[in-house]
């Protein structure tokens, strides 16, 4: 019999974890923080809650990472999602942002700065989803752009560190869609940096190997629930629920799927011989056939 404990977590351990990154963030840029410490302390205390609640209630006992999948992963996560970002920001706010808010200072204008935090957070994100709806659709129906995505769909296992897993190019391609076009409006950086906590957060739960029932959410967030089926092996099913953040746009475009009568075991690409390793991942997508026939979303 389960103890109140392990029948409760399975709900509140999302909401829960969420409200305290943000809550965190929001109190220690009152207390005077530094943006960057406010936003990434938080990330950092969620992703070692997420770590414990695989370990308590684990969704799939056989997803739990070996050694060799925690340092790809960890690879991944730190120069993909780490770095990376860091590297594309500044080039272009210097090559970009920058020339072109000088040429014309009105575009800041189009961007409702006066609107509250709570306000410009949510419209940011609904924006951005729109956006990365259609690229991540893309991914999964042209080829050229499958290779790249087939590296986040090569793990056979989700457990939160892999959330991480993409090809720098698809990480570029995200960024000019879903942080550039904020950048080029003049988002203020608390909208960002508060966008960021929740994007942080909610990836880790979306790719957590935890026991997790997130009930009416499922028609509001893109949950792990609803993210797992996207990693079937089957392309019908892993056709859908092309979230990132939101469901949104799934629900507006017909692509919502969350099956209540089995649950998820078989995941990755359909390629059993698909490479697992960052370096080799690196030149994989440049390999024509490695990944296009045997890829859980495309044909």
């Amino acid at each position: 019999m389960k103890s109140a404990s392990e029948r409760l977590l399975p709900w509140t351990a999302y909401p829960a974890t969420l409200l305290l990154a943000i809550g965190g963030h929001l109190a220690l840029l009152t207390a005077g923080y530094s943006l960057i410490t406010s936003a990434y302390l938080p990330v950092l205390v969620g992703a070692l809650l997420v770590t414990g609640l695989e370990c308590v209630i684990p969704y799939q006992r056989a997803w739990k990472p070996g050694r060799s999948d925690i340092a790809n992963d960890a690879l991944f996560m730190v120069v993909v999602q780490v770095l990376l970002p860091r590297l594309l920001a500044l080039l272009a706010v210097m090559a970009l942002v920058d020339p072109l808010r000088n040429l014309y200072p009105a575009t800041a204008a189009l961007w409702p700065h006066h609107w509250s935090l709570a306000a410009q957070v949510p419209l940011m994100l609904i924006c951005a989803e729109l956006l990365r709806y259609w690229l991540h659709r893309l991914a999964h129906t042209w080829p050229p752009l499958w290779r790249l995505h087939a590296v986040h769909h090569s793990p056979e296992k989700l457990y939160w560190l892999n959330v991480g897993r993409f090809h720098p190019l698809e990480k570029a391609l995200q960024f000019v869609l879903d942080a550039l076009p904020f950048m080029l409006l003049g988002v203020g950086e608390q909208v960002i940096a508060l966008y960021f906590v929740f994007y942080s957060i909610n990836g880790f739960f979306q790719h957590s190997n935890i026991r997790l029932r997130y009930g009416l959410l499922n028609y509001l967030i893109s949950s792990a629930e609803l993210h797992r089926w996207h990693h079937s092996r089957i392309s019908d099913e892993s056709n859908h629920n092309y979230g990132n953040n939101l469901i949104l746009w799934d629900l507006v475009f017909g692509t919502w799927f969350l099956p209540t009568e089995r649950s998820i075991s078989d995941i990755g690409l359909r390629n059993p011989n698909y490479p697992k390793s960052f370096a080799a991942q690196m030149r994989t997508p440049f390999l024509r056939g490695t990944a296009d026939s045997a890829a859980s979303g495309y044909d």
